[in-house]
């Protein structure tokens, strides 16, 4: 609109990383100028500075080995422990882009106290289950509820909830880092389904392959080290199966609506990508829906319902379980950096049906732009009218 400054973008992110450069893609496709970005490495060590016109974007630290040794303090960033202080430096780092942000008068896409919420998820849990979002029942969801110390702890506290099926986390992982499916025969006979490699000396490393422990020695060991960096419980929810596989959805919210939905399908518990997870197809996930007499419009709706729990970030990654049948949803995580689905193009009806999730982003930044300046167009139109009327007085 003319006279009005064209929106500026900057983005706190690893230059390399593709998360950045799908953005970067997307603000150049809607003919704005390309985003000034600022290198986690450089913002971990030296601090931000913003501008008074800028839009400023937080993205993802993650796959940038110096970034991961400024955060977690470990020299090989395949290990899996350090992620409590990830956690503390990510968050503290995030309050610095914030606090910078403000001081320069430019504008935040992600709150920094909703991202650490998003990144503890033992108080998203909590948080969500008081809203009313269908999650899985946990005996360690919210503020109030008991630390996991370690295996003995952990073995209590199911035996407790009467959970034989449960997902063992860490409280700040991401990707299945870290992750254990548990199973208990009730009898003092364990099998944990992971993508963790134990090491002869105890360490724990990430790996690409999902394997299972039946011993509850090594599961014991794992869970132990684990246990520091803190530990969220969840009963494990027996999902839909598609082709034989177990399915889930990853639907991205932006702006507070559902733009764009993948199915992932497993022969693991875990359905990450990385981890030999395959995309699904979409359609026949809503013919199943329907033909189970549910109402697809549920699933985005609960969706919408669980982002709506962080009104101040303008995009989230819900991972949405579809209960065996295809008759209910629960919400498994609400993840702030989960938008990366390149070349998948929106929802019909969603608004973004051209658009990527990086697109779908920058047109709803745009949008509130404009509506704003239309705000303060009618305001200085008003202003006038009034300057007009007194100088006929």
């Amino acid at each position: 609109m003319p006279g009005f400054a064209v929106p500026r973008f900057a983005v706190v992110g690893n230059p390399e990383n593709r998360r950045v450069t799908l953005f970067a893609d997307a603000v150049r496709a809607a003919g704005l100028p390309a985003p000034r970005v600022l290198p986690w490495a450089e913002v971990l060590l030296s601090g931000a500075e913003f501008a008074a016109d800028e839009i400023v974007r937080i993205d993802s630290p993650g796959e940038n080995a110096e970034v991961e040794r400024l955060l977690r303090g470990v020299v090989d960033p395949t290990r899996v422990e350090g992620t409590a202080r990830w956690y503390a430096r990510f968050t503290e780092a995030v309050r610095e882009v914030a606090r910078a942000a403000s001081a320069g008068g430019a504008g935040l896409l992600d709150d920094p106290g909703e991202l650490a919420v998003l990144f503890d998820k033992r108080r998203c849990h909590g948080v969500l289950r008081a809203s009313g979002v269908p999650v899985p029942e946990s005996p360690t969801s919210g503020p109030a509820a008991p630390t996991v110390g370690g295996w003995a702890e952990t073995r209590e506290l199911l035996r407790d909830a009467g959970l034989r099926r449960a997902f063992l986390k860490p409280a700040h992982g991401s990707s299945a880092s870290g992750v254990l499916a548990l199973e208990t025969d009730g009898r003092n006979r364990f099998r944990a389904t992971t993508s963790v490699e134990l090491r002869p000396d105890g360490s724990l490393f990430n790996s690409l392959r999902v394997r299972r422990y039946t011993g509850e020695q090594q599961i014991a060991a794992i869970v132990d080290a684990l246990a520091p960096d803190g530990l969220h419980i969840e009963r494990w929810i027996p999902k839909a199966a598609q082709t034989g596989r177990v399915a889930d959805l990853r639907v991205v919210v932006v702006a507070g609506r559902a733009t764009h939905a993948v199915v992932r399908t497993s022969r693991s518990p875990m359905t990450n990508l990385h981890l030999g997870g395959m995309r699904g197809d979409l359609e026949a996930a809503r013919a199943s829906v329907e033909a189970s007499g549910a109402r697809w419009a549920d699933a985005p709706a609960v969706c919408e319902a669980a982002a709506a729990c962080f009104p101040r970030t303008l995009c989230v990654g819900v991972d949405l379980l579809p209960v065996v049948g295809w008759r209910r949803f629960v919400v498994g995580e609400v993840n702030a950096f989960g938008d990366l689905l390149p070349r998948l193009t929106g929802l019909p009806g969603s608004g973004a049906e051209d658009l990527d999730t990086y697109g779908a982003q920058v047109a709803a930044v745009l949008s509130k732009n404009a509506d704003v300046n239309a705000g303060k167009s009618v305001h200085a139109s008003e202003n006038r009218k009034i300057g007009t009327h007194r100088a006929h007085l």
